[in-house]
């Protein structure tokens, strides 16, 4: 089927075929024939690289033409962005793209004025919450990676998102994508939708396993040069060796770490003098963003090719390995399974070294199959590729047949909806019951009716469920005592704030009993409530934790029975937590808190993120409530965001100055805009480089030649000067 063929306006045909887009791949055709352009509902379960994002552009695009609003719904922030950058390329056309992804409790009805929004499942739902007006406006709606219902953490929320979207707006166009559904015919059927499921990819894909050095597959086999003991590397070099890349997927951030570093000294091999200095240059751009051990062992990595990608990294650290992978540079990364879930980094080859991953109830275990399907999918690069080929790895004959029956020849597994406890309901009956969806426990059942768990349980024990949920929310105050269901204020504010209606509750409570509200106090409150995300106990942390928790007893609002182990060792875990926060914001070094901690820069900002939101959270609950704590929990989001002492704040507030530079300035008797302001820019210069200096000083309203000094200091650890924070979308 030819692009000039379409039902499209002129202009988005020759935006398409000026770009090389020419014709439509099968599976694309397909959803053509079967109404895409007809505003229809569609279920497209294609394989990655199969063109499902041209899907979305080409139904959004005909819905704008036509006075409409698309909205882009995607799982993870990192992969929002990516889009974002995409459909920016449509402002030839004159279409807008907003983007948003953080501060849960704002409308952002100035992103009203765009054609294309492009934002989490997380924020769409707070949006919904907040009652933002051209959420009514939607006329297309993209569920991206919507095999993820399937998901304990993230699913509950699509889930009631859609089902909301689809209330609100009867004649929307819902477009829901995945390369991976077991029962998509099922999914379709909820959505309502025309189902597109087909295994046709642009380059063609070879699945098989590594043993005793030949590569399987179903129809061929070929053996692979061993010139190392280690079968992943000697994989590598027999695609380096063709020209393809490699993408290799570990079980745990320490091996994929180690397996990059493995790996370096023999790729480091295959560069040429121009590959090595193209590499230098990234590895020198990482030790700009970050000055830890971690970070310090990545650019030697990268030096020689290989690098490695796992949460524990900060956010421009990962931009930079998956850049320098798109552009061909780095030829190897060793990533943990999360470089699986969406981000367009194809390669020639994927090994998968480890099929089982650690489960705290079972030990290694081996992962679904739709996971796997998911990794095998980044193998070919459409247009690079001649074909792309997914390796697991068998030590013995019994595993050979256990993998090709239980991963190359099985399919995905069913999706299931997580929704039916309460745990998962709570939130979603509050939010339900305060933004007008349901006033009643009629009303509330018949829109609960139209989520995929109603659809695929029949209801079966949701009424008991819901009941519960409801008797939590009276007793905790956030609905009237009455048969018809209404909000308190209280029960309004959670709700907007988009947190745990249950760690509204831990938060009043503890604000109502704490004798003195210290920085500790708050700092576990925060780390108490099921919103948070807590750091894991290792044997060497008991002794010391438990000491601490000893000796500042009376800080916290709670401490719990130590012979109930379960529930002491959660309270131990929540210690840590605020441990690390005390730390961050009293200017501890972040590689020292990364070795004392046991975790990366990535996970200090992440925890950090979620902290500052909640404690955000309690200023506002305690000032509604009228309860103690808020100009003290005020003060501590903004030393959270920070990570620095309360004697910096004004100076933090000045883009560019993170808490080291702060720090500096201030013991240099810089302690205010005001001092910056009559300050001699030599000065400033000396001490934080000159492009710095001039930034501030154009900040604060002084147009300043900086003069150049004989060293520049480095980037703030882990800030980029286009990175951006939660507060800037």
């Amino acid at each position: 089927m030819k692009i000039e063929s379409l039902d499209l306006p002129h202009e988005v045909k020759r935006f398409y075929l000026d770009s090389g887009i020419l014709e439509l791949y099968p599976p694309q055709a397909e959803a053509v024939e079967k109404g895409l352009l007809e505003g229809k509902n569609l279920l497209a379960a294609i394989p990655t690289a199969s063109g499902k994002t041209l899907l979305a552009e080409l139904a959004m695009l005909k819905s704008i033409r036509k006075g409409g609003k698309a909205l882009y719904i995607v799982p993870l922030r990192a992969l929002a962005s990516e889009k974002f950058r995409r459909f920016r390329e449509f402002s030839e056309l004159g279409v807008r793209v907003g983007i948003s992804t953080g501060d849960y409790d704002l409308r952002d009805e100035g992103l009203g004025v765009n054609d294309i929004i492009v934002a989490t499942s997380e924020k769409t739902d707070s949006l919904l919450r907040n009652e933002t007006a051209w959420m009514q406006e939607i006329s297309v709606v993209v569920a991206d990676e919507i095999h993820l219902i399937d998901s304990a953490d993230r699913g509950p929320t699509l889930e009631i998102t859609l089902a909301k979207l689809r209330k609100m707006n009867p004649a929307c166009q819902i477009l829901a994508l995945s390369a991976t559904v077991g029962n998509a015919d099922e999914l379709a059927r909820w959505l309502e939708a025309e189902l597109v499921v087909s295994e046709w990819r642009p380059t063609e894909l070879l699945e098989g396993i590594l043993f005793n050095g030949t590569f399987y597959c179903k129809d061929k086999e070929k053996p692979v040069e061993q010139p190392t003991k280690d079968e992943a590397i000697n994989l590598v070099l027999d695609t380096l060796r063709e020209g393809g890349q490699c993408l290799v997927f570990e079980s745990s951030r320490k091996n994929c770490m180690a397996f990059a570093k493995r790996a370096a000294s023999t790729v480091k091999k295959t560069l040429s003098a121009e590959d090595r200095e193209a590499l230098a240059g990234i590895a020198d751009e990482v030790l700009e963003n970050s000055e830890t051990d971690t970070s310090t062992t990545l650019a030697a990595c990268i030096r020689s090719g290989t690098a490695f990608h796992h949460a524990g990294l900060t956010t421009p650290l990962r931009e930079l390995v998956e850049d320098g992978f798109r552009e061909g540079k780095i030829r190897l990364i060793s990533s943990t399974p999360t470089l699986a879930a969406g981000l367009n980094l194809p390669a020639r080859r994927v090994i998968i070294r480890s099929y089982r991953r650690y489960s705290s109830e079972g030990g290694m275990q081996p992962i679904p199959v739709l996971e796997y399907k998911q990794m095998a999918g980044r193998a070919g690069r459409p247009r690079l590729d001649p074909y792309g080929e997914a390796v697991l790895l068998a030590r013995s004959y019994e595993e050979f047949v256990f993998l090709f029956e239980n991963y190359i020849e099985a399919d995905a597994e069913d999706i299931w909806s997580k929704l039916g406890t309460e745990n998962a309901l709570r939130t979603h009956v509050l939010s339900t019951i305060s933004t007008g969806f349901a006033r009643t426990k009629e009303e509330l059942m018949d829109f609960l009716e139209a989520t995929f768990f109603a659809f695929q349980y029949s209801n079966f024990g949701l009424s008991t469920v819901v009941a519960e949920c409801l008797g939590f929310l009276r007793q905790e105050e956030m609905l009237e005592n009455t048969d018809a269901l209404l909000p308190t204020n209280f029960g309004k504010l959670v709700s907007r704030l988009y947190i745990d209606p249950l760690s509204a509750a831990i938060i009043a409570k503890g604000l109502r009993e704490a004798e003195t509200l210290t920085e500790l106090t708050l700092l576990h409150l925060v780390c108490s409530t099921p919103d948070m995300r807590l750091l894991y106990m290792r044997n060497q942390d008991y002794q010391e934790i438990n000491d601490y928790a000893m000796a500042h007893s009376g800080e916290f609002t709670k401490v719990p029975n130590p012979f109930n182990i379960t529930e002491y060792e959660w309270f131990l875990g929540e210690v840590k937590t605020s441990l690390l926060l005390m730390e961050w914001i009293r200017e501890k070094p972040e590689n020292e808190l990364c070795l004392k901690f046991g975790i990366g820069e990535g996970d200090i900002h992440a925890i950090a993120d979620i902290a500052e939101w909640i404690m955000h959270v309690t200023t506002q609950l305690a000032r509604l409530l009228g309860l103690k704590g808020v100009k003290e929990a005020s003060e501590l989001e903004k030393r959270i965001h920070y990570g620095a002492g309360p004697d910096l704040m004004e100076l933090l507030d000045i883009r560019s100055i993170g808490r080291v530079r702060a720090r500096k300035l201030y013991e240099a008797g810089f302690k205010s805009t005001a001092d910056l302001a009559g300050a001699a820019p030599e000065k400033v210069a000396a001490l934080l480089g000159p492009k710095i200096a001039e930034r501030i000083f154009k900040q604060i309203g002084r147009r300043e030649t900086v003069p150049e000094v004989m060293e520049t200091e480095p980037l703030e650890k882990g800030v980029s000067a286009g990175q951006r924070t939660i507060n800037d979308y």
